[in-house]
């Protein structure tokens, strides 16, 4: 636009020029070598100007000739390069949109064009197109080329950083970090990735320091900084309660002033305060931040921070949170416990109660679990709690990434962040229907089972003892001892030998021309007579003892076909009657028995 303007000033002074002349007429005279030339003053004036056009024509001409070669030489040299940096535009955009067979193809052109030495950009292209490749061994080597250059160093170093990262090598990582921010501190990765590394060793100090140096750089914005800061003096509070408790005080309240809703900044304020005997600041700092967020951990600190408390005081406390916070569910929560700890069951379940129709979580469910365990010890109502706890959500918890933590972290254990975990609710690692709302607490409530009646264990019936057990004698049964019994269970008899000249001591003598009784075996196992239902024996008064005349001759059975190995049951008359085997086809008020013969192998015995 400029040579424009200046284009039309010159013909506009030449036709000035003209104009003027051509109204002062005159003539013109020129005598050279006896010559006259004679003109008007505008026709010489024409002559002149087009002399000097002349002239500058024919040097152009004359230094257009001379510098042609070179002229030529840099035109195709400039067509070269343009040639060249097309194909690195074009191979650039190729592999940032991942087509390495074209990147491949114009990283040859350009390299061939351009050369590596008189275009960084080369290797920066080809070191694209091997990590497309999979080729991170060329990749790596093109970002240490890079790294030595001057104008391509910071690229160089990103690139190894980045690829050390992919690898794991955590020190490589941060040297490689380092020594960018050292070069070039207004780099943001850079900074942020040291300051993460040193808050990942605990190195709190030197992270402030690089923050500091990033804030000041504008490497990363204010925001992002405040909670960054407050997270670094919070982190190292926490680490100086002890050894340094007036230091880690002033970090904490000045993390507090930075973000208010900090809980762990506040909850370590209160910790210095209370270890300095000062309970009224300790107080207050969780109070203000009690009204910021209601937070469990505020409340557990605030109720337990004075270990002399009894739970009446630990309850009066809890009320006093309630006030502050009358509709949180965390404040019921608070108050629940704290009324079940001082056995105000009435107070617990109230706020319980409310808590679970206000927020119903899995907590709450659990706490009117655990109320309704010392209240009603009813294993219908805790199973009923309990079933709803595992329909419920789950409570707020530490979260990060998908990392959870029941405490406060600084840095991610995983990742290295700095400053990312957040009081939240995490997501259910299962599968399964999940009821939401106010409506799950109500309705949890309205179905809660009555009070099951106690029930008292059932008193087992009192059997009286057999006469020959209250007489301790292995005497026969007489016909009292089983007239109008029931059957008592049959016992399965292991044979004991025979002691034909052994007396049983206060045995009673048999009638004359009685048979001989044999002693029974001794039980092994007892086996229960089939009927239609368990009789429980009356308790009867013992009988008199019966007179030798009264006892009862069993009557002899036909003998069965040989068994092979006969089993020895107990006799149905007594322990002492002859060894005998119930026939389970007859009628239960047949007594038709047989009588088996003692074995004689011992050996057999133990069948």
């Amino acid at each position: 636009m400029i040579k424009i303007l200046f284009y039309v000033l010159i013909v506009l002074g030449l036709a000035a020029g003209f104009s003027w002349l051509a109204d002062r007429p005159g003539d013109v005279t020129l005598v050279w070598e006896g010559q006259r030339l004679e003109t008007s003053l505008v026709v010489a004036a024409t002559a002149l100007v087009v002399l000097v056009l002349a002239i500058f024509l024919v040097i152009w001409l004359v230094r257009a000739l001379i510098s042609s070669p070179g002229a030529a030489s840099r035109f195709w040299r400039r067509r070269k390069r343009d040639r060249g940096y097309h194909a690195l535009s074009t191979g650039l955009v190729a592999a940032g949109s991942g087509d390495a067979v074209l990147a491949r193809q114009m990283g040859a052109k350009a390299r061939s064009l351009l050369g590596a030495r008189r275009e960084p950009l080369v290797h920066l292209l080809e070191a694209q197109t091997a990590l497309l490749d999979g080729r991170h061994e060329d990749a790596r080597r093109a970002f240490e080329v890079m790294s030595e250059q001057e104008e391509t160093k910071a690229l160089g170093l990103r690139g190894l950083y980045l690829e050390a990262k992919r690898l794991g090598a955590d020190e490589a990582a941060r040297q490689y970090a380092a020594r960018a921010a050292e070069g070039a501190p207004q780099l943001g990765w850079a900074v942020l990735a040291t300051l993460d590394e040193r808050a990942r060793a605990g190195d709190w100090d030197e992270a402030l320091r690089l923050l500091e140096v990033s804030r000041r750089h504008r490497a990363i914005d204010k925001r992002d900084f405040r909670h960054k800061r407050a997270t670094l003096l919070t982190a190292r509070a926490r680490a100086r309660i002890d050894s340094d408790p007036r230091s880690a005080r002033d970090d904490a309240l000045a993390a507090l002033k930075l973000d208010p809703n900090l809980v762990p900044a506040a909850v370590a304020a209160a910790q210095v305060f209370y270890r300095q005997d000062s309970p009224r600041r300790a107080a207050s700092v969780l109070e203000r931040s009690w009204r910021q967020m209601p937070h469990p951990d505020v409340a557990e600190t605030y109720l337990r921070a004075r270990s002399g408390d009894s739970a009446l005081d630990r309850l009066k406390r809890a009320r006093k949170l309630e006030a502050i916070r009358p509709t949180s569910a965390v404040a019921l929560m608070a108050v629940a416990r704290s009324a079940l700890e001082a056995r105000d069951l009435t107070l617990a379940r109230e706020k319980a109660e409310a808590a679970a129709r206000l927020e119903p979580t899995e907590s709450v469910f659990l706490l009117l679990a655990d109320i309704e365990q010392v209240d009603t010890s009813d294993d219908g109502r805790i199973r009923h709690w309990m079933s709803q706890a595992l329909k419920s959500l789950p409570d707020p918890v530490w979260t990060a990434d998908g990392l959870t933590s029941e405490d406060w972290l600084p840095v991610h254990p995983v990742t290295g962040a700095l400053g990312v975990f957040e009081w939240k609710r995490p997501v259910r690692s299962f599968a399964g229907p999940v009821e939401d709302g106010k409506a799950l607490g109500e309705e949890a409530i309205r179905s809660l089972p009555p009070v099951a009646p106690a029930v008292r264990p059932a008193k087992t019936p009192y059997a009286a003892p057999t006469p020959s057990e209250l007489r301790g004698t292995t005497a026969p049964a007489t016909a009292a001892d089983t007239a109008d019994k029931p059957a008592a269970p049959i016992e399965a008899a292991r044979p004991e030998p025979r002691q034909a000249d052994k007396t049983v001591p206060g045995a009673t003598e048999p009638a004359a021309g009685a048979r001989p009784v044999e002693p029974a075996p001794k039980p092994v196992a007892a086996m229960p007579v089939p009927s239609e239902s368990v009789i429980v024996p009356e308790p009867v008064p013992a009988p008199q003892a019966p007179k030798p005349a009264q006892v009862a001759k069993p009557a002899p059975a036909p003998k069965p076909a040989p068994m092979p190995a006969p089993r020895r049951e107990e006799p149905i008359g007594g322990r002492n009657s002859a060894p005998v085997e119930p026939f389970f086809g007859r009628p239960p008020d047949d007594p038709g028995v047989r009588e088996e013969k003692p074995l004689e192998n011992a050996s057999m015995r133990l069948f």
